[in-house]
């Protein structure tokens, strides 16, 4: 749990630099802002996923219908 929260802090806050540098470089400024929003989604994607109760597991459906998997 503690390792899930360190990779999704990294991921977030690399993510939110990046993005917030890119401007500021000479070369490759869209590179890098896509990088910084690929790492802060994915960072999203991370934090969800994470866990029993992820937000994207399917045994967890809304519709209180069984599960598909």
């Amino acid at each position: 749990m503690i390792i899930s929260f360190i990779v999704y802090l990294v991921l977030f806050i690399g993510g939110i630099v990046l993005m917030g540098i890119s401007h500021g470089l000479p070369d490759f400024q869209a590179l890098v802002f896509c990088a910084g929003l690929a790492a802060f989604c994915l960072s999203m994607a991370w934090i969800m996923r994470a866990g029993r109760s992820g937000a994207t597991r399917r045994s967890g459906n809304w519709d209180g219908g069984p599960s598909t998997s």
